[in-house]
């Protein structure tokens, strides 16, 4: 277990409508070309935490995986767009240059379950969160920020979890 530092934060969530509230803070808090990571097993609660992210965002449009079709893209009333990338099904990294993550960004933010697959097409500033399935519906969260912007934000969430 690793020694908790001022860039992470550890938080344990006892349902889906706990991650997906947590979601919902992190989702207020974002802006164009935002990168956050999302890394833990299948079933461990990405997706119900990016429904959460996608709604305190401002989302028009519903959550779904985007297992099959790699990259789902929310729209926000602004005209501004979330991207969902799931890297899982991607084979190689060529394949994965094609996505051309940098134009999305400029479009909004991006979310990418399974950043590994990426390798170093990931922006080194960006917000890691590892899910762990601790219980049925008890999910164990650890965010680590990488970069001053990401500091930030989990100081905006710590202030938001304990309502100061």
């Amino acid at each position: 277990m690793p020694i908790l530092d001022a860039h992470m934060l550890e938080f344990f969530s006892r349902s889906p409508e706990q991650t997906r509230r947590i979601g919902m803070r992190l989702g207020g808090l974002l802006e164009a070309g935002d990168v956050v990571c999302l890394q833990g097993d299948l079933g461990a609660g990405k997706t119900t935490f990016t429904q959460g992210i996608a709604q305190g965002w401002g989302s028009l449009d519903s959550v779904s995986s985007p297992t099959f079709i790699l990259v789902n893209q929310y729209r926000r009333a602004d005209g501004s767009r979330l991207h969902h990338l799931d890297a899982y099904r991607l084979d190689s990294a060529p394949e994965a240059e094609e996505l051309d993550l940098d134009s999305m960004l400029a479009e909004g933010a991006l979310i990418v379950e399974w950043p590994e697959r990426l390798g170093g097409l990931i922006p080194a500033e960006n917000l890691r969160i590892q899910f762990d399935h601790v219980a049925e519906e008890h999910r164990r969260m650890e965010f680590r920020a990488n970069g001053v912007r990401y500091d930030g934000m989990l100081d905006e969430i710590r202030r938001l979890m304990v309502g100061g």
